[in-house]
């Protein structure tokens, strides 16, 4: 992401959000009423060309794929809320991301992390669509080339003893492998029934003939945008890589589990499509081997 520039991924994110909200039929699979509020008048013309599902069923399935991974997380943190007293959301990449805003859990404080500039910038959003944060949210900006995520964290009164949910959504496939396990070790930290949700992509050699030109165009994409793909895993690869950091996989679906989770018997075209994107649920479980740096 640039120094200075708002991450252009997390405003197509954005974007992807509050067409779900006005394109799709109900019910809708990710309901959030400030997901078009927070977008200023100046993005409403490019919301309008949102993609038709007939026309550009990829470019649709995309949008399904980060509303349904939106979804996940939220219903896991649900579920963490109700069976082990979850006490913490934290949002990794938290972008536009409206739900420390629409908090439904008195009891659970949200702490969003994201890049100096992109926060700044969120901020700057939420104040000119005069949506006021809860006393519940705790913005942290961190540059994760320059500070510690545990650092920050605790400055800003992060307790990791209490079960936390963490969202880390469209962030790993742009992460390098050390990036990916620094953080990882320090999510492995949090206090048994602690659960991590993320998002990652396999390796193009694992993906039809068809799915490998999808990713290909999506790839050059991203790194016009300056974002680059860095990090790819097989199902099996990150089972290993996530049991060396102290985490144990607890669901990992392809698109074709996800749809039928949420959004079976649909009748408006929306749909996941391919292997390429899989959703991963991981738990906290005995703290790792590896030593952990403030």
């Amino acid at each position: 992401m640039h120094e200075v520039n708002p991450s252009r991924t997390a405003l197509r994110v954005a974007l992807r959000r509050a067409a779900h909200q006005l394109r799709d039929a109900k019910p809708l699979v990710l309901d959030d009423p400030l997901a078009v509020r927070i977008l200023s008048k100046a993005f409403h013309e490019e919301l309008q060309r949102t993609p038709d599902k007939v026309k550009r069923p990829f470019s649709a399935a995309l949008r399904a794929f980060v509303v349904v991974r939106a979804r996940l997380a939220e219903d896991t943190l649900a579920a963490a809320v109700r069976d082990v007293g979850a006490r913490q959301y934290l949002v990794l990449g938290a972008g536009l991301d409206t739900f420390a805003c629409r908090n439904p859990y008195p009891d659970v404080r949200v702490f969003e992390v994201d890049h100096p500039s992109t926060q700044a910038w969120k901020i700057q959003m939420l104040a000119s669509a005069g949506i006021m944060p809860p006393a519940s949210a705790q913005f942290v900006a961190v540059d994760f080339e320059k500070d510690s995520l545990r650092a920050r964290l605790k400055a800003a009164g992060f307790d990791e003893s209490l079960p936390t949910v963490t969202a880390w959504l469209g962030v790993v496939p742009y992460l390098t492998i050390e990036a990916f396990r620094a953080t990882m070790r320090v999510l492995a930290r949090f206090a048994p029934g602690s659960e991590v949700v993320f998002d990652y992509s396999q390796p193009r050699e694992a993906l039809p003939p068809v799915e490998q030109l999808m990713l290909d165009s999506l790839s050059a994409r991203v790194a016009l945008a300056g974002e680059p793909f860095q990090l790819f895993f097989t199902p099996e690869q990150l089972v290993e890589e996530l049991k060396g950091l102290g985490l144990r996989v607890v669901e990992d679906m392809d698109g074709e589990a996800l749809t039928e989770r949420y959004m079976a018997g649909r009748t408006d075209g929306l749909m996941l499509r391919g292997k390429a994107g899989r959703m991963c649920v991981a738990a906290s479980v005995e703290a790792p081997s590896q030593e952990v740096r403030d």
